[in-house]
């Protein structure tokens, strides 16, 4: 019996680590077959042809078988497990990839609110930063107005203490001239030359019930407008005659010595807004007095035969001044 050919075929697997770290398995090896081919024991010398014909689809058989039972083997491996962690492996993965997420979304809205909260910051720090200027400038202003009135109020102080050394001037000449008036009253209403016997006027004047009168009958260079002879007559404690009734009329007109038609004695009505008004401020109550109208701009004058003149304020004339009289 010839020899016989044999061809051997071995298959290895190996598996591979588990996707787990924590899964360590060792590296498995499985044999799965020896494949042993056996040819025909004897050939004839002339079939060499057919008898590797033979052997390729023997080994072609025997390449099929094994392919087959790899198949079978694979299909035959522990699948459960390694479905069962990759499940709990991408559980995992997507509980952490739910809470990166919801991580991510909360750090995008503090960023935002960050984000607000900065600009708002910014914001009240610009006005804060504006406000700040406006009070310096107020501040500024503030203190350069307290300067300015320190300085006038040191002015106010001092004109305080001149017009306070002028108020007692002038307090201390008032006092003087009282004095000085007092004895000039008394040397006018109780002169020494009639041994201090007292009248109700001073020397000069003429008395007419409760009043005294000056009849100014100055000469032409000295007559005076109707204003200046009422500056006159205040100088004299007095001022122009105002005439209350016929009586005090009668006694003017009969004093009017020297007059004419257009020169007499000032009095005191003037007109005023068309209306004759006495000094005091009354109207005048009996228009037959004087017969003309009242204009503005006219003053009246007593003669001694022509009653009373309407003329011009500005013209000069002589004047009568009157004063209440005292009683002794």
């Amino acid at each position: 019996m010839e020899e016989e050919d044999v061809t051997y075929t071995t298959v290895v697997f190996k598996n591979k680590k588990a996707l787990q770290p924590e899964v360590q398995k060792k590296e498995e090896e499985t044999v799965y077959d020896e494949v042993k081919v056996r040819s025909e024991a004897t050939e004839k010398p002339g079939t060499n042809a057919k008898k590797e014909e033979i052997v390729y689809d023997e080994r072609k058989a025997c390449s099929e078988k094994n392919e087959h039972t790899l198949d079978m083997n694979v299909a035959s491996l522990p699948k459960s497990g390694i479905s069962k962690q990759l499940k709990t492996n991408q559980t995992a993965l997507l509980e952490e990839n739910y809470n990166l997420t919801n991580l991510n979304n909360k750090l995008t809205a503090d960023f935002e609110n960050l984000r607000i909260d900065h600009s708002n910051l910014t914001i009240r720090f610009d006005s804060l930063v504006e406000a700040f200027n406006v009070s310096e400038s107020r501040i500024a202003n503030l203190t350069a107005e307290k300067q300015k009135l320190a300085t006038q109020n040191q002015k106010l102080e001092s004109e305080r203490r001149n017009l306070t050394e002028q108020i007692q001037n002038l307090e201390t000449r008032w006092n003087e001239q009282n004095i000085s008036h007092a004895q000039w009253s008394i040397d006018a209403y109780c002169p020494k030359a009639n041994k201090r016997t007292c009248s109700p006027c001073p020397g000069g004047w003429l008395v007419f019930q409760s009043s005294c009168y000056a009849v100014n009958n100055a000469r032409s260079p000295h007559r005076k407008t109707w204003e200046e002879a009422r500056k006159a007559c205040r100088e004299k404690s007095s001022d122009l005659v105002v005439v209350f009734d016929e009586s005090e009329k009668s006694f003017v007109h009969e004093k009017s010595w020297s007059s004419s038609q257009t020169q007499g004695y000032w009095v005191g009505l003037k007109a005023e807004g068309n209306k004759w008004k006495w000094l005091n401020g009354s109207n005048l109550t009996n228009n037959n007095w004087i017969p003309q109208n009242a204009n503005d701009g006219q003053c009246v004058i007593s003669t001694e035969n022509q009653g009373w003149k309407s003329v011009e304020c500005n013209k000069s004339q002589q004047w009568i001044c009157e004063k209440d009289a005292l009683s002794v």
